[in-house]
């Protein structure tokens, strides 16, 4: 059996989500592959569309989120309508000539089964079905939300992170019996718990009440000013920070003179660990980085969404009663008071987060990819 993955460097997600099933399917003796799909086709459109990403989000988050808003937007009256094609779709103008050398690899490799983690490979892929690829075929929704043009292709599967997207998916036009609710994949550790005191103690920290504060992979939003308020709290705790690749982000946050113990990181990979070690998390609503969140159980507080796909995140977690948000009057600081000092409040959200967490995602999603072979 061989299952080639698909993805497109925007963003960090993508290819994690494919790189948690790789590993199972490994220790399974299962051949698998991964392919960045532009960059296969054509490395300087994917170091475009990569840098596009990255300056879209970073530094015009607003001009992002107002045009993922109007393809939502759109493809939400046009199929309550039912008339025309899509004037934001891309596949019109891009899936023909991209798919060519694309087709050649697919030859050569012969999967049986092909994962999308990313729609626009996912609408390559459904223009290769048109044309006789003969391969089952799964689409993996990173976020918590459905993105624009996910209706325009035609998987044999979609992964998602709940059951609760169900209805989201069938008003796009996807049947539900396609739908494969065991959540984003995620790394298997993430699966794993270990005692706060023994988590500081692998890491060399105080053992003592511990704020996570994390910016994703490319230390987005207002972090310093984040840290600054819960240096002011008149609480005993400390502060574990991750700045993720952005290098001035971390020099900056070093430079701070603090009242509180803090330990600022770059880049790493024992993000587990630290969540197994802190009492809670003020973090970016990324799609994995909120699947990471809900299998370990550690409450969060949603700070500096992206536009777009990430306001989704956020609609989904307050109206599940899965997270807490700040805003320009309800700040970090309170946020940090107000589950530290609530019991009540800290086991309402890990009460939720316990039916919609899935720590298993990537195993059982190899568990059914298993499936297909028999």
């Amino acid at each position: 059996m061989r299952v080639l993955f698909l993805s497109v460097t925007a963003g960090y997600g993508h290819i994690q989500a494919a790189k948690g099933v790789i590993d199972d399917l490994k220790e399974r003796n299962i051949e698998c592959t991964m392919l960045d799909t532009f960059e296969y086709i054509n490395p300087f459109l994917s170091e475009s569309i990569a840098k596009g990403y990255l300056i879209s989000t970073k530094f015009t988050p607003a001009v992002y989120g107002m045009f993922y808003n109007a393809a939502d937007k759109y493809e939400y009256e046009a199929g309550e309508n039912k008339e025309g094609e899509n004037k934001f779709s891309l596949s019109a103008i891009t899936q023909s000539m991209l798919s060519k050398k694309l087709t050649n690899f697919l030859a050569d490799y012969n999967p049986d089964v092909i994962v999308c983690t990313h729609v626009f490979a996912a609408q390559i892929i459904t223009h290769l079905k048109g044309k006789g690829l003969d391969a089952i075929t799964i689409g993996i929704v990173t976020d918590f939300t459905f993105h624009p043009y996910w209706e325009e292709t035609q998987m044999d599967y979609y992964v998602t992170a709940s059951e609760l997207l169900n209805l989201q998916a069938r008003k796009k036009g996807i049947p539900e019996d396609k739908i494969l609710p065991i959540g984003i994949p995620i790394n298997k550790k993430f699966s794993k718990k270990m005692d706060k005191s023994e988590a500081r103690k692998a890491l060399g920290i105080r053992d003592k009440a511990t704020i996570l504060v994390m910016s994703g992979s490319m230390g987005y939003g207002n972090v310093v000013d984040n840290i600054l308020q819960i240096d002011r709290l008149d609480m005993d705790l400390q502060i574990l920070s991750v700045c993720g690749n952005n290098k001035a982000l971390k020099e900056k946050i070093d430079e701070l003179i603090l009242k509180k113990t803090i330990y600022n990181f770059g880049f790493v990979d024992n993000v587990d660990l630290m969540m197994d070690a802190s009492e809670c998390i003020v973090t970016k609503p990324g799609g994995l980085t909120v699947s990471e969140c809900l299998a370990k159980g550690i409450p969060m507080i949603l700070a500096n969404p992206i536009p777009g796909q990430e306001d989704r995140n956020v609609e989904f977690l307050l109206n599940n009663g899965l997270a807490i948000k700040t805003s320009d009057t309800y700040h970090v600081d309170e946020a940090v008071y107000q589950l530290l000092f609530n019991d009540w409040r800290l086991n309402i959200l890990k009460q939720s987060m316990l039916k919609v967490g899935r720590p298993n995602s990537s195993s059982d999603l190899v568990n059914f990819i298993e499936s297909l072979n028999k």
